[in-house]
């Protein structure tokens, strides 16, 4: 089902019994991340989506497209402005935006050759005359662990580290989107005991987690709930009708974000349609 998520301390001040915002203090953003594995596969999922939600940023991962083979013209009906760092196959991410992106950047510094997680990051306008800085984010996966895709993983989430302490220097809201394949909590799995040799549990992708977060950035859906939440089931084993699902697409916020959160909702309803994505949209609203 969609709904906005239950509140806690340090916001709970914001929400009512419902979950929703007890106030607005005028214009607000909602910037979702999704990963959509496979953004031809998923045109007409998304198209519905969209129409539905209304969000005014997407940042979309796995989109298994190159930028001149991204079907732009399917959002820009919809009077998205598009921005890609595609990649054949493999993953690729995009930010959707109802304001044109500016100041883009494609990739993180360290790794020119690079070929398989992807990072887009960019500046959008609001309509108070303020910004918000977004950046949609694949994490790589790191199984098996065994391998050398392990150590891939945590050298790619210390560039992302690097990143965000400069990010945060810039004292601006801004949020950190996407697909983290990380699994915080034992709370963040159906069954945690299932993942203890996945590279998506490990201590170590767990700690980089954390380490974000003492940098001082806020999980969205932590900030507002602590009951089970999750984005992705496996296709296998009816993991969806089972509720099998784990919490990988995160939403982290700056201080001055999280200072202008309002609201946040999981669309887990989406996963339940024709042709899914095994992961769905999670959403927030910021008064901005």
């Amino acid at each position: 089902m969609r709904g906005t998520a239950g509140a806690r301390h340090p916001y709970a001040d914001r929400f009512g019994t419902d979950g929703r915002p007890t106030g607005n203090s005028g214009a607000s953003v909602k910037i979702a991340t999704w990963n959509i594995n496979g953004v031809k596969a998923r045109l007409d999922t998304a198209v519905r989506w969209l129409g539905e939600a209304e969000p005014d940023v997407v940042c979309l991962q796995e989109i298994k497209s190159v930028d001149e083979g991204f079907p732009g013209e399917a959002f820009e009906r919809l009077g998205y402005n598009v921005t890609t760092h595609g990649q054949k196959g493999f993953n690729g991410v995009a930010i959707l935006s109802k304001r044109p992106l500016e100041d883009a950047v494609r990739g993180l510094e360290g790794a020119p050759d690079d070929v398989q997680a992807r990072y887009l990051e960019g500046v959008v306008p609001t309509d108070t005359g303020g910004i918000v800085r977004v950046a949609s984010i694949y994490l790589p996966n790191g199984n098996p662990i065994d391998t050398e895709k392990f150590p891939y993983k945590l050298a790619w989430a210390e560039r992302l580290i690097a990143r965000a302490e400069e990010l945060l220097a810039l004292e601006e809201a801004t949020v950190l989107a996407g697909d983290y394949n990380v699994i915080p909590d034992p709370v963040d799995a159906r069954k945690p005991e299932a993942w203890v040799n996945d590279a998506l549990f490990q201590p170590e992708s767990r700690a980089f987690y954390r380490r974000l977060q003492t940098l001082g950035y806020v999980d969205a859906v932590r900030a507002t709930t602590d009951e089970p939440s999750y984005t992705f089931w496996d296709y296998q084993a009816g993991a969806w009708q089972r509720n099998n699902g784990i919490r990988i697409d995160h939403m982290l916020l700056s201080p001055q974000a999280a200072d202008r959160l309002e609201g946040v909702a999981i669309d887990s309803h989406v996963r339940g349609w024709e042709k899914p994505s095994d992961h769905v949209p999670v959403i927030v609203t910021l008064a901005l």
